[in-house]
């Protein structure tokens, strides 16, 4: 099996109400063609039986939102619960996830986002796939230019200022995304490899 490339297929499935979210959706997307992997963007408040069918034909699929009131947006939560007839049928079962969310606060319990993608995952039978940094900003020496800066360990977070458009997102994190990318690419590759492996055997 060596010399063979995998090329994996990554879709990313994402709600912004205000534009801010979708930057970091392309930030993923930009980590992730950088790593190799084809994209395809589904909005989910615009999904039609073609998008649903791309992200079951997709080997990992990584989860956007805002946070809103301490969870993912309403849209998002509305694809969610449509994804229970490809649940029925296991549709997702082994796929890798992951997720990434933005907020006005730099907390913002963004956490319980993450969370919700999470569990979203789980019960989808999917493998989820974590941030993979240690915190940044978080001593004297620390930046908030830092990767990871406000310190999440399962997805990728984003705080934007409620006053400002989306052109201010954080430089820092936009390449947290476009880390979290790259590192959904990587780790996927790695299964598509680990799978060919054993089917040879």
């Amino acid at each position: 099996m060596s010399g063979i490339t995998y090329t994996p297929v990554v879709s990313i499935a994402y709600h912004s109400g205000y534009g801010h979210t979708a930057v970091i959706a392309e930030a993923v997307k930009a980590g992730a063609i950088d790593a190799g992997a084809t994209v395809h963007m589904i909005k989910v408040d615009e999904i039609d039986e073609a998008k649903w069918e791309l992200l079951t034909a997709s080997d990992a699929i990584i989860f956007g939102s805002p946070t809103y009131m301490g969870t993912a947006s309403g849209a998002f939560h509305v694809f969610a619960e449509a994804s229970s007839k490809i649940w029925f049928v296991a549709g997702w079962q082994d796929k890798v996830a992951a997720g990434f969310t933005n907020s006005g606060s730099k907390s913002g319990d963004k956490g319980n986002t993450l969370d919700y993608f999470q569990t979203l995952a789980s019960q989808h039978g999917m493998s989820w796939v974590n941030l993979g940094l240690k915190p940044g900003w978080n001593s004297s020496t620390g930046s908030e230019n830092d990767l990871n800066r406000l310190g999440f360990f399962d997805g990728a977070t984003a705080q934007s200022n409620s006053d400002q458009g989306p052109e201010f997102v954080h430089k820092a994190d936009i390449a947290t995304a476009e880390h979290l990318g790259s590192r959904v690419t990587e780790q996927t590759r790695v299964l598509l490899a680990g799978r060919a492996a054993l089917a040879a055997v």
